[in-house]
């Protein structure tokens, strides 16, 4: 009887995940009917954001999503993977602290890297780091670095987001990469590979799975970020030209308009939220498809 119980109980807890999720796609995609009636896809690739004359257009908010997303991750998943890697040899009494702060990054609120990034960040990335890219490496002429130059921007926005996801990514990977057995590392040691070759070769390929996973935690952290991103990256609604340009995201625009937002604009917000959804799944077809045909080529099934 009570393996029944504990079966059904089980069972219950499965079936609530996908059902809150196609309770949540109905909600977004009813709430949003006006604005796909009244501008259709065109919606997906206007940038024409004017609540007065009721004309909205999600190109600028996609695209900054994807952009501060991108610099994210760039920068996010090798870190994670040498902290992880370093953090798997490191002796022991190094170890311990390092990973127990890792862990308590973790738990900072976002709202706390926003104000960090808001009154330290800035200010460096407006006096040092942007006139040393743009005006002494002279990479002010590339078309993807942009015109601004004031601190504020995807840029600024990537690199926080960097440090907030990095904690979960580098967690992840650490235990990944814990959980590779010693004979296995020992024995490609033995015959005379390096850390690197050890890492690359042996460590990666058994945890890849796990690998991907805190990849992916990172990434869906990154794509929906609200505050940490709200304070910094200038909160305009404009196609954005290179990385240190001012502009929004899908999440920082919810988060300015939804309070006072109603009728076609409400609706238009409804909209961007469906969208971050769908970019959330979409991420997940491509990861799922590797990992099954690197699944066989590992003869696992």
């Amino acid at each position: 009887m009570y393996d029944r119980l504990f079966q059904k109980l089980c069972f219950t807890a499965a079936i609530i995940v996908p059902v809150l999720l196609f309770a949540i796609l109905i909600r977004m995609a009813g709430s949003s009917a006006e604005v796909w009636e009244t501008f259709g896809f065109q919606f997906l690739f206007s940038s024409e954001w004017n609540p007065q004359t009721e004309q909205f257009g999600a190109f600028p908010a996609i695209l900054g999503t994807l952009l501060t997303t991108g610099i994210a991750m760039f920068f996010a998943v090798p870190l994670s993977f040498l902290t992880a890697f370093f953090l798997n040899d490191a002796p022991d009494w190094l170890r311990r602290p390092l990973s127990q702060g890792l862990d308590l990054l973790a738990a900072i609120p976002s709202v706390i890297y926003g104000i960090w990034g808001l009154f330290i960040l800035v200010p460096v990335i407006q006096k040092y780091v942007q006139p040393f890219l743009l005006d002494t490496l002279g990479l002010r002429a590339l078309p993807f670095m942009g015109t601004d130059a004031n601190g504020f921007g995807y840029f600024t926005a990537g690199i926080v987001l960097t440090l907030m996801i990095l904690p979960y990514i580098s967690a992840v990977m650490r235990d990944v990469f814990r959980m590779t057995p010693t004979l296995l590392r020992e024995s490609a040691y033995g015959i005379g590979c390096t850390r690197w070759e050890t890492a690359r070769d042996i460590i990666l390929p058994y945890g890849l799975r796990g690998f991907l996973g805190g990849v992916f935690i990172g990434l869906g952290r990154a794509l929906g970020e609200t505050m940490a991103v709200l304070f910094i990256i200038g909160n305009v609604m404009r196609t954005p030209t290179g990385i240190f340009d001012s502009g929004t995201t899908i999440a920082a625009t919810l988060a300015n308009n939804f309070a006072e937002a109603d009728g076609l604009m409400r609706s238009s917000l409804f909209a961007l939220g469906l969208i971050l959804l769908v970019l959330a799944f979409l991420v997940q077809i491509p990861a799922q498809y590797y990992l099954a045909a690197s699944r066989r080529e590992r003869g696992e099934g």
